[in-house]
């Protein structure tokens, strides 16, 4: 098992902070909500083709759970702990453990103050969230890097009519998860965690920062960033592990991004966009892009249903050397909103190299049942991968994943 570096250093240093103030404040206010949910549940991955690399597994299966609690005061400030661990059958470094959110608000009059590890978001795209950079991406739980590592901050958010100003403190750096020798969805060479090496001097204490200002002006929602700090995006170069193998080691630079998303409501048309501006990772700045739309037809076939039909541009002006698969690429997806009882959903999409045949698709479903349980089926296919495609690698990694979730 995996336990992600200074994770317990998190906890010792912080944590015993943030209890004594969630101590103090359960004595001195009234507990107005104690709340105990999350979920548990079990997932199989299944692989259509036999796996290329050496040591991988053809198959896996998991354990997951979730729990969560929270705890609100009479005046709105707030105390939220959820804890996350999976255990795998093929790949050890999939088995970890991490704090998504343990965190405290301060709910003042004028302002609010969140201290603790926390989940933030930004962005607006489909495919691609660029401008998402305070969380490190936890790869080894899916590779649409949507699912995000709990990030030690300090975040301080004001609201006036001029738009919202949000100021980040990041003490503590998350290293990016990475599949292991026996995991898939991997490339040849296998990431060596354990030898990541920092151009800052102060390594994972680097204090990195950052600020979000947004603002709604009528039916437009735009929001300006910058973050100076530690890359969240490692640079991979080659070396050897203690027995002269060759590995990938990760490299984490110190940059600055600049970062705008954008997005515009009209009748049925939801238009997005999101860019960035980076200098510091590798020789060069570069400047990327998502941006598209999505226009939803509502009650098709004379149902209760909804249809969007999402359509998205991707551009990274690298080219070839681009640390993403997504640097000249079109995407296409349909998503069905069933509107039932159950939530039922499902999103099916096609990401299209402009340059060469590489394409992928994807097929992201869910349905509860009954009151407790939701079941999840995702599949991933990669199609025409030439050698120079960032994905080709994984030309054998077409998956069928099933989750099935307990929610209490």
């Amino acid at each position: 098992m995996s336990f992600q570096y200074g994770g317990f250093r998190i906890i010792f240093k912080y944590g015993v902070c943030f209890l004594l103030i969630c101590a103090l404040n359960f004595s001195s206010r009234t507990a107005t909500a104690h709340e105990f949910s999350g979920f548990v549940g079990g997932e199989a991955r299944l692989f259509a083709n036999s796996a290329i690399h050496p040591g991988q597994e053809d198959h896996s299966a998991s354990l997951v759970a979730q729990p969560e609690y929270y705890h609100e005061w009479e005046d709105g400030s707030s105390f939220i702990f959820v804890p996350f661990y999976r255990l795998d059958s093929a790949d050890e470094e999939r088995t970890h453990f991490d704090l998504r959110e343990f965190s405290y608000l301060w709910l003042a009059e004028d302002f609010e103050l969140r201290l603790g590890v926390r989940k933030v978001f930004w962005g607006v795209t489909e495919v691609v969230h660029l401008v998402d950079i305070i969380n490190q991406t936890d790869l080894v739980e899916n590779v649409d890097t949507e699912d995000k590592l709990g990030q030690p901050m300090v975040n301080f958010s004001m609201t006036r009519d001029w738009g919202t100003l949000d100021l980040f403190m990041l003490p503590f750096f998350r290293e990016r998860t990475f599949a292991g020798p026996n995991g898939r969805l991997r490339g040849a060479l296998v990431v060596d965690t354990d030898r990541a090496v920092y151009q800052s001097a102060a390594e994972e204490w680097h204090t990195d920062w950052a600020f979000r200002y947004s603002k709604f002006i009528g039916d437009w929602d735009v929001g300006v960033s910058h973050f100076f700090g530690t890359s969240r995006d490692p640079t991979l170069t080659p070396g050897t592990d203690d027995n002269g193998n060759p590995v990938l080691i990760p490299l984490y630079e110190q940059i600055n991004q600049t970062g705008l998303d954008v997005s515009y409501v009209f009748g049925e048309w939801l238009w997005k966009l999101e860019a960035l501006y980076r200098s510091g990772q590798g020789s060069e700045d570069y400047f990327a892009a998502a941006g598209g739309f999505e226009y939803t037809f509502t009650r098709v076939f004379a149902t209760a249903m909804d249809l969007g039909v999402v359509m998205e541009g991707l551009f990274d002006d690298r080219g070839d050397t681009a640390t993403t698969a997504f640097e000249n690429d079109i995407a296409m997806a349909l998503r069905l909103t069933v509107n039932d009882a159950q939530s039922s959903e499902a999103l099916f999409g096609l990401v299209q190299d402009v340059k060469s045949s590489a394409r992928s698709v994807f097929l992201e479903a869910s349905r509860r049942f009954g009151d407790h349980w939701k079941l999840s089926v995702e599949l991933r296919a990669f199609f025409s991968q030439p050698e120079s495609d960032f994905l080709y690698d994984q030309r054998a990694d077409d998956l069928m994943q099933a989750e099935l979730n307990y929610y209490f």
